[in-house]
């Protein structure tokens, strides 16, 4: 055991390992949220946003970490539970990886207990309302990894799709449950492209304040009193589309919110005519 821990190197942080490397890394099981290895003499914690039933959230840097049982109240002195509140003391490492998509593990880094372990409500694995024990960590870097914005999106994606399966007694019950005064939040990570003032202005200027897709005029004044209306690149940017004034149009919220929900053929097309038969008046 002793060589195999002098032989343990922690991931980096912000990398991405399979359940396969990670069970191999760590010498651990590959189930579970809470995943002890007597091998490295740590304590593997996966916040799956994916899959688990368990409501972590992240607030002013610090992970409220659900624990360990699926099932009636959680105890803290079961199994890695007790492993976990004891880690002050009993110099086991605690390591964290957070789910945000399917099968793919993200390390967060090496943490610690930064508070008291509390107890709040939450459902359990049928359903019923049941007590758990919630731990706050922290990163011992002091760094939380941000994640790509477009992958906190298809997780919201993915979580709103199973949400409208929901009979209406569900959501109302797991509305009331999880609704909160202090709203957790995570760094994320967006591609900013640098798009040119001079084209959109253009787009702008050609829409005369109407929008180019619906033809109404722009629902309000800004605060300079000219047509609101935004920007939109016909072929995403984030597609390989060119920061062109014939790929970039001027639209109202609603059509440009349509456009990035939909993006229909037949606007697509609509919007490709607008722009390469219409001059600046």
């Amino acid at each position: 055991m002793a060589d195999f821990m002098a032989d343990f190197v922690a991931p980096t942080l912000g990398e991405e390992l399979d359940n396969e490397q990670l069970c191999e890394l760590f010498g651990c099981g590959p189930q579970g949220g809470m995943r002890r290895s007597h091998k490295t003499n740590t304590l593997t914690l996966i916040s799956n946003h994916v899959e688990s039933i368990y409501d972590d959230r992240w607030i002013d840097g610090v992970l409220h970490y659900t624990g360990m049982g699926q099932t009636g109240h959680q105890s803290l002195s079961f199994m890695q539970n007790k492993t976990l509140a004891e880690s002050p003391v009993n110099g086991v490492a605690i390591h964290l990886f957070e789910v945000h998509q399917p099968q793919t593990y993200t390390y967060v880094g090496e943490v610690s207990l930064s508070g008291v372990p509390y107890q709040e409500v939450q459902n359990d694995v049928r359903g019923d309302q049941r007590n758990v024990w919630v731990f706050p960590l922290a990163t011992k870097s002091g760094i939380v990894p941000p994640i790509p914005a477009r992958t906190v999106e298809a997780l919201e994606e993915r979580k709103t799709r199973f949400a409208r399966r929901m009979t209406d007694q569900e959501i109302q019950h797991k509305a009331k449950l999880s609704g909160r005064s202090v709203v957790g939040s995570q760094t994320t990570i967006t591609t900013r492209y640098q798009r040119s003032v001079w084209v959109a202005e253009h787009a702008k200027r050609r829409a005369n304040g109407l929008c180019e897709l619906c033809r109404t005029p722009a629902p309000f004044s800004d605060k300079g009193g000219l047509p609101y209306l935004e920007t939109h690149h016909i072929q995403w940017l984030a597609r390989g589309g060119a920061d062109t004034i014939e790929n970039t149009v001027a639209l109202c919220p609603n059509c440009h919110k349509k456009m990035h929900v939909l993006d229909l053929q037949q606007d697509i097309l609509r919007l490709r005519e607008s722009a390469s038969g219409r001059e600046v008046a």
